[in-house]
Formats: C-alpha cells, sequence, structure tokens
C-alpha cells in the first residue's frame, strides 16, 4: 500500500460503518469521493475525513488522486464508553456507546 490513513475512536458503531465502507472497497478515490457525496448515512463524514488524510498522505509521496484506488478500507470495533441510565426501582440500566477505528490504504491503480 502507498498510503495508509486511520481514525481511531470514531463516535459511531462498527456495524454501521462497515455499510459505507463495503459500497467504497475496491473504487477509485474520485468515484470514491462523488459516492461518499451522495450517501445519506452519519458514516460517510467519517469515511470522507479519513480517505482525505490517505489521499494527502499520498501527495506527499508526489502521487495524485488518479492514480489512486482504495485498496483496504476496514471498521474494526474500538473501546466502548460505559454510561448507566437510571431505571425503576432504584435500578441503574448500562448503556454502551460504541466507537470504530477506521482504516484506509490507497495504492496504485494498474492498467
Amino acid at each position: 500500500m502507498i498510503a495508509i490513513a486511520r481514525g481511531k475512536y470514531l463516535r459511531i458503531s462498527s456495524m454501521k460503518m462497515r455499510q459505507v465502507c463495503d459500497a467504497l472497497r475496491g473504487k477509485d478515490v474520485r468515484q470514491s469521493m462523488a459516492m461518499l457525496a451522495q450517501i445519506e448515512k452519519g458514516a460517510s463524514q467519517f469515511v470522507k475525513k479519513v480517505l482525505d488524510s490517505a489521499v494527502s498522505n499520498a501527495k506527499q509521496k508526489g502521487l495524485s488522486e488518479e492514480q489512486l484506488y482504495i485498496k483496504t478500507i476496514t471498521a474494526n470495533h474500538g473501546g466502548a464508553w460505559k454510561r448507566f441510565r437510571a431505571a425503576s426501582f432504584g435500578r441503574a440500566t448500562p448503556i454502551l456507546r460504541r466507537t470504530t477505528h477506521l482504516t484506509v490504504g490507497l495504492d496504485i491503480k494498474t492498467k
């Protein structure tokens, strides 16, 4: 892989993030950016931010967006924030606020 970017502890569950990641895997960068603008999910904002970072890392190595495609994009489970909510009869029920570690890897297109 030519360029890698990671987003850690993103405040969205990994199952929701994987829906967006599966749509972008294997596509070129320009096409992926256009698709992210059309996808109406909250996860698309997180993916766009990390993808922009990966493209920026590739530009530091002298490559352009036209040469790149998304080789790997993974959304793994991060830590969960543990909270409690009051329940009836003086009890407390747990709440897990899930997070995600997103990794985007870019590579050069071959013709």
